[in-house]
């Protein structure tokens, strides 16, 4: 079963700027396109959409339009500043750039009141003018916020990172769970399986994702969501192939057509590649 990544981050540092890695020293190096795919191309991954790696804000389009030159990058999600007066000109800029499917704004590490001023819901309000989708990457206890801005804007997609960012490691599922339901109500909604290797501890096994997992397919339907590595991020607690090993795993009483349908399908119709 072949696999579209909708998550990978490239880490280019000659080029572009990073500060937050200063305080990530387990994954502050380069990680290269060429390192991600030698290992991927072995797991059945044939391509893969660059997700923004929140750079300097003077980076941000160029790190894009970079990103768009790599073999194997179908398609990026950039980074976005909706609080800000000039999102509108920002959007218009990426979107001539016809492989740029959606925006994201980190909020997991932003205070809660960000994404719930009258501007930045105004400003993503304009995404389906240009064909973008936005990336909502929220903590579990911030799900009911994303849950408002996915009601406020109810033409744009939103695309919810991480399944939600479970606290697997101390086994938090409520109320996580409940959250996820709601959120999972919203026809405006899609699900990804990624990240959660992040918060479940180094020494995780397929039986502490599985509920996490599975509880996001039965809330969303095998129609909203969508698989993504989060590399190099994975590599924290794991790596690529263990995540890539684990999913296949839980999901593998699933039908070829459900498979199909989390692994790359919904991916090429969700974002447009």
């Amino acid at each position: 079963m072949r696999i579209l990544d909708t998550h990978l981050h490239l880490v280019y540092p000659e080029k572009f700027s990073y500060p937050w890695l200063a305080d990530a020293p387990a994954i502050n190096r380069p990680w290269l396109v060429e390192n991600y795919f030698s290992e991927a191309r072995g797991l059945g991954i044939t391509g893969a959409l660059h997700m923004e790696v929140d750079v300097a804000d003077k980076d941000i389009v160029a790190e894009t339009e970079f990103m768009l030159t790599l073999p194997g990058i179908v398609g990026a999600i950039a980074a976005c500043r909706p609080e800000g007066m000039g999102f509108v000109d920002q959007i218009e800029q990426l979107s001539e750039h016809a492989h740029v499917k959606g925006v994201r704004r980190i909020l997991h590490q932003a205070p809660d009141e960000l994404s719930q001023s009258d501007l930045f819901v105004e400003n993503i309000r304009h995404l389906p003018d240009y064909d973008l989708s936005f990336d909502l990457c929220v903590r579990a206890d911030q799900l009911p916020i994303g849950t408002m801005l996915a009601q406020r804007a109810p033409d744009v997609q939103f695309i919810l990172d991480h399944c939600g960012v479970p606290d697997v490691a101390g086994k938090g599922l409520d109320p996580w769970r409940g959250y996820i339901t709601e959120i999972a109500k919203l026809p405006n909604v899609a699900a990804k399986v990624s990240g959660i290797v992040a918060y479940a501890g180094a020494d995780w096994t397929v039986a502490d994702l599985r509920p996490f997992v599975e509880h996001i397919i039965e809330s969303f339907g095998w129609d909203r969501v969508v698989w993504g590595s989060d590399h190099p991020v994975v590599t924290l607690t794991g790596s690529l192939t263990r995540w890539v090993e684990a999913t296949r795993e839980i999901v593998k009483g699933a039908s070829e057509d459900e498979q199909a349908r989390l692994f790359h399908r919904n991916a090429e119709r969700i974002y447009g590649v």
